[in-house]
């Protein structure tokens, strides 16, 4: 009888962890799914020009990739529960200082203290849902970062409709933020009897295989490709939509944030609705079938024949990319062993880091030399290049899914 009830006690706690990480993934949506439709007036507020969203982006991803690389380290001397806390804190301070400063270097310099933040929370819980729960818990993962990222652009547009000054956005965020970093600091106990677990996944995954031997195996090396093409689309598309919508193709900006908070919509649907298909299709199935569809997606948005067509593509990427993410997350052992896992895990998190910095500005500078429309043709050649390489991989690793 005390067996029993102890069994229930560790599951309603483990429960209770899984609820808590999937609010600390919508914790890093929320401020995400912000710039896109803030950044037509950030730039007109501090007269930069259109690619100048590259330093908020490269900024942001310096403290995002060094956090993510240590996150093991990291997450043994805070705690999951504290670094929780922690990260909210520095994201809600950094939305406060978005919304006040006049100054555009510290505009652009301050992202390093909320992506340092974000990217040990990132590494740590995909680490930790990758070895010790399944893919649908996984797909449902980052299906509560795309409720954070898809409530991002819808804040923000109905601050500017309803005020007329971006700055309302992060305002909102800043207090969301806030209370989010009370609630982690409230319930940090929960992880007490779990944080073991992690710190003994980690210890011992890194101590058989060291960093250095891992940065040298090449199929990790082209994993964290993967993972920075990935995230330089999705973060592109959902970063630029609002922009090609509103200054290329004359559409209304209030239709236009709403279209772009669809983008970030259908990406959650689909990501909630991988959870339930994936113990019924092979993962690297879905994988292609959400690269190719994805592919189509992008590519009804570049041949611009009318605006339902570019809505209809927009939606189609969104949806069909929701997989991915997690699913190469959950595949990572089939491609590099499972004793590279951990090690690349984290490293891969922080090459999407990169990626979501590189990809974008890339596609800024573009905009800025060829005209806004050279975006969705890049963005094209990038997932292309990945659904490439994600066959070239698929072929040569270790086991099949």
């Amino acid at each position: 009888m005390i067996e029993i009830f102890m069994n229930r006690s560790k599951s309603l706690k483990n429960i209770n962890i899984i609820i808590i990480a999937y609010i600390a993934f919508i914790s890093l949506g929320l401020p995400d799914g912000l710039l896109g439709v803030a950044w037509p007036g950030i730039k007109d507020t501090f007269k930069v020009s259109i690619d100048s969203v590259g330093l908020i982006l490269i900024f942001g991803t310096a403290g995002y990739m060094l956090s993510s690389f240590f996150s093991g380290y990291i997450v043994k001397k805070l705690g999951i529960g504290k670094l929780l806390a922690f990260s909210c804190f520095l994201t809600s301070i950094t939305m406060l200082i978005y919304s006040i400063t006049p100054f555009w270097p510290l505009f652009f310099i301050i992202p390093v203290m909320g992506g340092f933040g974000a990217g040990a929370i990132d590494a740590g819980l995909n680490t930790y849902i990758a070895q010790n729960h399944n893919e649908r818990a996984m797909q449902w993962l980052h299906a509560s970062f795309g409720i954070g990222i898809t409530a991002g652009p819808i804040i923000m547009t109905y601050s500017i409709a309803l005020t007329g000054r971006w700055q309302v956005g992060y305002q909102v965020v800043f207090i969301l933020q806030l209370v989010l970093a009370i609630l982690f600091l409230l319930t940090q106990k929960l992880w007490y009897s779990n944080n073991k677990n992690i710190e003994d996944l980690v210890e011992s995954d890194h101590s058989v295989t060291t960093i250095i031997s891992t940065i040298t195996h090449i199929p990790s090396l082209l994993s964290m490709l993967m993972f920075l093409l990935y995230t330089g689309f999705e973060l592109g598309l959902g970063l630029w939509t609002y922009t090609i919508l509103t200054k290329s193709r004359g559409i209304d900006p209030q239709l236009a944030g709403i279209i772009a908070g669809s983008y970030w919509g259908m990406f959650t649907i689909g990501r909630i609705s991988a959870g339930w298909y994936t113990k019924k299709v092979p993962l690297r199935r879905i994988i292609t079938i959400s690269l190719i569809s994805a592919i189509i997606g992008v590519f009804l948005l570049l041949i611009d024949i009318n605006p339902i067509v570019s809505v209809l593509g927009i939606t189609l990427a969104g949806l069909s990319i929701a997989p991915i993410f997690p699913g190469l997350v959950s595949d990572t052992k089939f491609r590099v062993g499972r004793e590279h896992e951990a090690n690349t895990i984290g490293m891969q998190i922080s090459a999407a880091g990169l990626g979501a910095a590189v990809v974008p500005s890339i596609a800024g500078i573009l905009a800025r030399v060829y005209g806004i429309e050279a975006i969705p043709l890049f963005l094209l050649i990038t997932i292309t290049l990945l659904f490439l390489l994600f066959i070239f991989l698929k072929r040569g690793t270790i086991n099949d899914v």
